[in-house]
């Protein structure tokens, strides 16, 4: 047992170090696109999804992303050229205050509502994320307040 310990603790350390290399990717639609229950365009039709929702990629094949949707559960087949390299995030809290500087008693900046789209505009530290609205204001909303980080 004792001679295995060693072994047991390097794989392990291995294991984890797996775990943290492999990072979480979104990205952001970068045009209407249909979403299909399989990688080809012959599968079911699911749903359409907007230009700038963001998307969690979890499996590339070839011409076609599987992803999920802020709902969490859903995953569906995407075409790859259809994804943009913009960074969006959706507002995932009822209401949010986007403070001028990541503090939370910074002035406010601009209020948003539950499932606006804001740009990535990127990582404050601290449980803050700095962003962007489509109408040109910036500011830093709560790490909390979003989905797609």
């Amino acid at each position: 047992m004792f001679r295995q310990a060693p072994r047991l603790l390097l794989s392990a350390a291995l294991a984890l170090a797996a775990g943290a290399a492999h990072a979480i990717d979104y990205r952001s639609v970068g045009e209407p696109a249909i979403l299909f229950d399989s990688p080809s365009a012959q599968g079911k039709r699911l749903f359409i999804v907007a230009t700038g929702t963001p998307v969690e990629v979890v499996v590339v094949l070839d011409k076609w992303v599987k992803v999920r949707d802020a709902g969490g559960g859903a995953l569906a087949w995407i075409e790859a050229r259809q994804l943009a390299d913009k960074r969006t995030l959706l507002v995932s809290a009822e209401r949010a205050t986007a403070r001028r500087s990541p503090d939370e008693n910074s002035p406010p900046a601009f209020e948003v509502v539950k499932d606006v789209v804001l740009d990535f505009a990127g990582a404050a530290g601290n449980g803050w994320v700095n962003v962007r609205h489509r109408d040109g204001a910036s500011g830093y909303l709560r790490v909390t307040e979003v989905w797609g980080l």
